[in-house]
């Protein structure tokens, strides 16, 4: 099974493909706006890279981090709206989209809820055998979100969307 996980934003957005045969990296990377632009045409770009994603590499599933806020609200609608547009685009392509908050995801990777970045990141580099933690950091936020999957699947039923 290939998972797609997606590290939702409107500046930088992470995205990570895993097989989980063998629990190996298909992929890794962002998809970036540039700040001039105007938020209609960053989702205009958001949208036509969820589709090359999907059409490149086909994933079974897509799995994305649930919005956090914790100080900087001023950017909570703009990733909001690429939010909806990154869902939007995957379910045109399958129905089995599933969503996890940090809080899942930091326990699903090393067993504590409230683990600081750098062991998830040692954790992502750990579970998938990478010479390296996976940069930039959204990428391995990614990455970490389809593995939490990967390994709650089972587990979580209502996650899905």
């Amino acid at each position: 099974m290939r998972i797609l996980g997606i590290d939702p934003g409107y500046n930088i957005i992470g995205y990570g493909v895993i097989e989980t045969e063998g629990c190996k990296v298909v992929d890794y990377g962002v998809i970036t706006t540039p700040k001039n632009m105007k938020i209609s045409e960053r989702l205009s770009t958001i949208d036509k890279a969820i589709t090359e994603l999907m059409d490149t590499f086909k994933p079974s599933q897509v799995a994305f981090e649930e919005l956090f806020f914790n100080t900087n609200t001023t950017t909570a609608i703009p990733v909001a709206e690429a939010r909806g547009v990154l869902i939007v685009g995957a379910k045109k392509f399958t129905d089995n989209l599933y969503e996890y908050t940090p809080l899942q995801i930091k326990q699903a990777l090393t067993g504590n809820g409230r683990s600081e970045k750098k062991q998830v990141q040692f954790m992502v580099k750990s579970i998938l055998g990478l010479s390296e933690v996976p940069k930039p950091d959204d990428a391995a936020d990614a990455l970490a979100v389809a593995l939490c999957h990967m390994q709650t699947n089972n587990i979580l039923s209502d996650n899905s969307m």
